[in-house]
């Protein structure tokens, strides 16, 4: 019997690499195409010329001919959805521009009016009240997602190049640009990226932006970094009506950005988007998003102060590196030891948790910047190994 699920499936998500497969194949077997526009002339010759079957075509734009071809020679077809304002099928994750289209410098008005804004309004429309989500918007807000995670795993595990070695930085929205743990988190992350290491954060304002912040303008000196948060902190908050154009300001300002991962999410989508990533995997569905973050973080997870978003991240870590879900235990980093201790004492129960535990020796807790960095960089060659 077929196998619905081959090991050996072969994604395809353009068009120039479904026309090589063909070539070099002269079958279809076991593929899915992706999101592709197929109706050109000699794309649709192409595709017409083998047989469909165990073909799998999602949300494709199909000639007649074409479609009739498919079902015909034993290939599924199953259609896009009509009405929803963003592409269930992605082959690629958002970029920062992608999700501010429609965002007019000087117009803060405008922010209603991206791309981003506009999903998030027809997403909580269809899950307001606690109400599941009609079934085809459920279904393509899976799909939506599924994509997401494919394009993550493609971003984090290139066919050629090294491995991007991932830390995660967590810590509060609320944070604002003008306060001191802002400039902290942001020089952080400049410090690790200039290490060599791949910044991920949650995506959203506060200590995400400062740490994607840090990231991107690792290329710079640290007075690079300084005069851009000094920049930002004339709109501290994101509710603030000059907090996106400030953003553009710096980005205008300091072309040269470093690469570094935004994970958001539209459960959350009444937060911004912070514009100093260069990759954005953003979610529907807030439990993946959280989960997926901390996985890919196998180099380990700072965490600046935050409130239950944040705490709930520390325990799902704690969760993964006790039963060592993803790898070996990885570093948990505690930054600002009176949060941790007196304020949100998370850190007492943390330890607690993991006596005896593959992460007990693990755990930091720190007000320094540099005792956070080396403690990361001393677990990468154990990690690497």
């Amino acid at each position: 019997m077929y196998d619905c699920c081959p090991h050996d499936l072969v994604e395809i998500e353009s068009a120039e690499a479904l026309r090589r497969h063909i070539a070099e194949e002269e079958s279809l077997r076991n593929t899915a195409v992706q999101g592709i526009d197929l109706t050109a002339p000699d794309i649709d010759a192409a595709l017409t010329s083998v047989p469909a079957e165990d073909a799998c075509f999602l949300g494709c734009e199909l000639s007649e001919a074409a479609e009739e071809h498919v079902r015909e020679t034993g290939g599924t077809i199953f259609p896009g959805f009509v009405g929803v304002p963003f592409r269930p099928y992605r082959s690629s994750l958002y970029t920062p521009a992608e999700l501010m289209e429609g965002y007019e410098r000087g117009r803060p008005e405008t922010r209603d009016e991206t791309i981003d804004a506009r999903i998030y309004r027809y997403f909580k429309a269809r899950k307001r009240d606690g109400r599941d989500a009609p079934v085809m918007d459920a279904l393509a807000f899976r799909i939506h997602d599924h994509a997401i995670d494919n394009a993550l795993r493609d971003l984090l595990s290139p066919d050629e190049g090294a491995e991007r070695r991932v830390v995660g930085i967590m810590g509060g929205h609320q944070l604002r640009r003008d306060d001191a743990l802002y400039r902290q988190v942001a020089r952080l992350a400049w410090r690790l990226t200039q290490a060599g290491f791949f910044v991920a954060t949650g995506g959203g304002p506060g200590a995400m932006e400062a740490a994607n912040l840090g990231a991107a303008l690792a290329p710079y000196e640290p007075e690079a970094l300084d005069d851009a948060v000094s920049h930002l902190a004339s709109a501290p908050h994101y509710e603030d009506a000059t907090y996106v154009d400030r953003a553009y300001d710096v980005r205008e300002h300091y072309p040269d950005r470093a690469e570094s991962l935004a994970v958001p999410t539209w459960f959350y989508g009444h937060e911004p988007s912070n514009l100093f990533s260069t990759h954005v995997a953003k979610y529907f569905a807030n439990s993946i998003r959280e989960d997926g973050l901390l996985a890919i973080a196998t180099y380990g997870v700072v965490y600046a102060p935050g409130s239950a978003g944040t705490i709930q991240e520390v325990f799902m870590d704690a969760a993964q590196n006790h039963y060592e879900t993803f790898g070996p235990a990885s570093p948990m980093v505690f930054l600002d030891r009176t949060y941790w201790t007196e304020t949100k004492p998370v850190y007492p129960l943390v330890e607690t948790l993991a006596d005896g535990t593959p992460y007990e020796d693990q755990l930091t807790l720190t007000d320094d910047v540099d005792a956070a960095v080396s403690r990361i960089e001393a677990h990468a060659p154990t990690r690497a190994a």
